[in-house]
């Protein structure tokens, strides 16, 4: 049987008497990249390009031919010119934005994005990092189909749930510049997608992106955790089962996760919460105090 999954073709084999697909390494890169928490292919913004586009629908070679009028410009409508607006106002270069997403892999059957959170305890799916350019707020994130630059009135697009800011506490903030800095170097190169979540900045999965810009700047946000040490990794044993048996991923493999108040670069101290929404509503249609994000506190 011929797929797609993550912009990688192949096929796939079955060894009924062995009771376990024989080749599924691009199915599995997807399903064992939930134990940290990236996005995977399949959501809305992957689909803003035309049919007959190949490769990243946000990297360079995209984004230049909407420029040219290639392929389509950038679509608007008043919920993305709120957020754009409320962007405007309120978010910095180097900000980490945080959303729960619908991404899906194995056809469209697999929740990555559900899954990816669940696993690690986490109210988040993937992560990106915001630079203001020109005056407009965008965000640099990586995908199975490489780093990315949106505008943050289209990343936002693909929330369905949690959407979250935060920034490095006063005492840090001269870190936040080098960190955009970074992504915008990696968007650049394309560096390739990390499918065996090794350490290091010669591959990048969405999470691992966000830590090594900070670690560049000279900011360390967390320490990587064994993928058998996730809060939710017993109770999805069929997951650990093949990601013995058909990945070069091991159970004590370190890694970078978004996690929640106790792990993850979600409970980093150098970083503060300005902004959090349970539905990611537009600014303009939210009539509760979310709309407001909250201020960083002062140094200690």
């Amino acid at each position: 049987m011929d797929a797609n999954a993550g912009g990688r073709h192949f096929r796939v084999e079955f060894r009924l008497s062995a009771g376990i697909p024989r080749t599924l390494s691009a199915w599995l890169a997807l399903l064992l990249l939930a134990l940290a928490g990236c996005r995977g292919a399949g959501e809305e913004t992957d689909r803003m390009v035309p049919p007959w586009w190949r490769g990243n629908p946000w990297g360079p070679e995209a984004n230049s031919a909407r420029t040219q009028g290639v392929i389509p410009s950038v679509p608007s409508n008043p919920d993305m010119l709120a957020w754009t607006a409320w962007g405007k106002q309120n978010l910095q270069n180097g900000d980490i934005i945080f959303r729960m997403g619908d991404a899906r892999a194995v056809l469209g059957l697999f929740p990555f994005s559900k899954v990816s959170a669940g696993i690690a305890g986490s109210q988040y799916s993937h992560s990106g990092v915001v630079a203001i350019e020109n005056g407009d707020p965008f965000v640099y994130d990586t995908t199975t189909k490489g780093p990315q630059r949106q505008p943050l009135a289209i990343w936002v697009i693909d929330t369905r749930g949690s959407l979250a800011v935060k920034r490095p506490i006063a005492p840090y903030q001269k870190h936040a510049g080098s960190a955009a800095d970074f992504c915008r170097s990696v968007y650049q190169k394309q560096t390739p997608f990390d499918f065996d979540m090794k350490l290091g900045d010669d591959r990048l999965y969405c999470i691992e992106l966000t830590e090594r810009a900070y670690d560049h700047s000279g900011l360390s946000l967390s320490n990587p955790i064994r993928l058998d040490h996730l809060p939710k990794y017993p109770e999805y044993p069929l997951t650990v089962r093949l990601m013995k048996r058909c990945t070069k991923m091991v159970p004590h493999q370190l890694a970078y996760v978004i996690g929640n108040d106790t792990i993850g670069i979600w409970a980093s101290p150098t970083l503060t919460l300005v902004y959090e929404a349970p539905d990611a509503r537009p600014p303009h249609s939210r009539p509760s105090p979310l709309s407001t994000p909250q201020q960083s506190p002062s140094a200690p």
